[in-house]
């Protein structure tokens, strides 16, 4: 049995805290690769919350972590980078990431993914290219389309809820299926038959 430590005023704050992490780890992230000049671009739930926020903010959802895209060739740079923001590069089980600081656990990290390359083998797609970008204030993030490509070739639980919410707001409709191959547009029809899962 869990034992309730937290309530009231005490367990607002440590929710407010948990966001404010991530919210500051995404600054610090950006900061440091906007100042080295290094290519990126901010993906996951925080690129969705950027996306759907322009429309509907009561679709916002939370998200723990920060998921990035950077070319394999600039990792190095990007080390040297994100250690002045206290960042920790660590790989490990086949997945790269920067964890928060020297006590950080891999769910506290900014996980990253390389453009052109395939996140697991068994993905229909490639992670897309970075040549492109859109703003959320100093971060960049990939254009939509090249969102939702992610969240199709992934497929999982928060992928389709990420995608399910956009689909509530208007974001992505019956237009898109032409976009997409011959798998993600029929993952992408199954959600928009059944939009509420």
């Amino acid at each position: 049995m869990i034992e309730i430590k937290y309530a009231g005023d005490a367990l607002w704050g440590r929710i407010e805290q948990a966001v404010e992490k991530v919210r500051d780890r995404l600054r610090r992230v950006s900061r440091a690769l906007n100042a080295a000049n290094i290519p990126y671009a901010v993906v996951g739930g925080n690129a969705v919350q950027h996306w759907v926020a322009q429309v509907d903010d009561s679709v916002v959802r939370n998200t723990r972590d920060v998921d990035i895209i950077l070319n394999e060739t600039d990792l190095d740079a990007a080390i040297v980078a994100l250690a002045t923001e206290g960042f920790l590069y660590r790989r490990t089980a086949g997945l790269t990431m920067f964890l928060d600081g020297p006590n950080a656990k891999a769910r506290d990290a900014v996980h990253v993914v390389f453009a052109g390359k395939k996140v697991r083998e068994e993905y229909p797609e490639t992670v897309p290219e970075i040549d492109e970008y859109e703003l959320i204030g100093d971060a960049r993030t990939i254009p939509l389309e090249r969102l939702v490509k992610m969240k199709l070739t992934s497929f999982r639980d928060k992928d389709r809820v990420h995608i399910r919410d956009m689909i509530s707001i208007g974001l992505i409709d019956e237009s898109w299926l032409h976009r997409f191959s011959a798998v993600l547009r029929e993952r992408l029809e199954k959600l928009l038959n059944d939009p509420d899962g």
